[in-house]
């Protein structure tokens, strides 16, 4: 099994680290364009091998696309984060030239790949991805829910005082501030619905927390945050690498499921060998539904920011 992490920064070389450390994958090859910095990731990766007990094998390549020939999962990272006095519009037509670079170079050297979006904005990098290679829509993953469900139970946890390992909870929409739909109703505590244990001004409380969850890391380091969304990432390779049909909520591209056509955006899937094996369909309240309405309208609407 072979995995591809394109973009070296914070986020790829934590998604490379815990790959690596899950010890499934045979090599994970991480591409960058800053000359000898995936080099020196994956060689201060590797030196932590020994120590932490994994045999993967990661290497480092400047740009070198025939490096990452033969991938079977391939992860994008690569992007710039918006800058002061930079509009949505001028940040979105920078990183889709990216992407749509790097996927098209992925898919020049291993055109039989998964691919995984981390790129922002999420949900309309990976529709990016969609109509500019032609894949399967089962081998294009956006990772926005996985990560935002984890801050879910995170917060949960928080507010319940109980171990993470008791909560299960799931956020659904668009990987935004304003997109995200954190499923309150169905969020339980070993079986037991977290209604029972907490009032609803508290519930409230976490799912506007978990709603700005990325904005309060950076504020807090200054920079977005990387090791959950790496674990999220790696968790989504494992997934898929291990065929373990595990349900998490990804950004797929959606042709009438949940009422939505024509757009990506975050509804739970089973994750598997193929990739997205299935979309499963949830009962939604009426609330949960008209928000879904309109994290859908926001997210077409930075659709249209693009020019495909």
């Amino acid at each position: 099994m072979k995995v591809t992490v394109v973009g070296a920064g914070a986020v790829g070389a934590s998604c490379a680290e815990y790959i690596a450390i899950k010890n499934f994958a045979s090599e994970v090859v991480v591409l960058d364009i800053k000359e000898g910095y995936a080099e020196g990731k994956a060689m201060d990766l590797m030196q932590t091998a020994s120590l932490n007990g994994f045999d993967t094998k990661i290497t480092g390549t400047t740009n070198d696309y025939s490096k990452t020939a033969g991938s079977d999962i391939a992860v994008i990272t690569s992007g710039i984060p918006r800058k002061p006095g930079m509009t949505r519009e001028e940040l979105i037509g920078i990183n889709a030239g990216i992407v749509k670079t790097v996927a098209m170079s992925l898919i020049k050297h291993s055109p039989k790949v998964i691919l995984i979006v981390v790129s922002n904005p999420m949900d309309t990098m990976t529709y990016l991805a969609h109509k500019v290679t032609g894949l399967p829509k089962n081998k294009i993953i956006g990772m926005g829910g996985a990560l935002d469900s984890a801050r879910f139970k995170y917060r949960l946890a928080e507010a319940l005082d109980a171990p993470i390992s008791d909560i299960d909870g799931m956020v659904i929409g668009g990987h935004s501030d304003t997109g995200m739909v954190p499923l309150a109703s169905h969020a339980t505590r070993n079986s037991i619905k977290v209604t029972e244990f907490i009032g609803k001004d508290r519930l409230e409380q976490v799912v506007e927390d978990t709603k700005v969850g990325g904005a309060t890391l950076t504020k807090l380091l200054g920079t977005s945050a990387w090791y959950a969304p790496g674990a999220a990432v790696s968790s989504l390779v494992q997934a898929i690498a291990c065929d373990q049909k595990k349900m998490f909520p990804c950004s797929t591209l959606l042709n009438g499921e949940y009422g939505l056509k024509d757009i990506c955006i975050g509804v739970p899937v089973i994750l598997g060998k193929n990739g997205i094996e299935k979309i499963v369909d949830i009962p939604l309240s009426d609330e949960e539904k008209t928000k879904m309405q309109e994290s859908a309208k926001g997210v077409a609407n930075t659709n249209a920011l693009l020019e495909v």
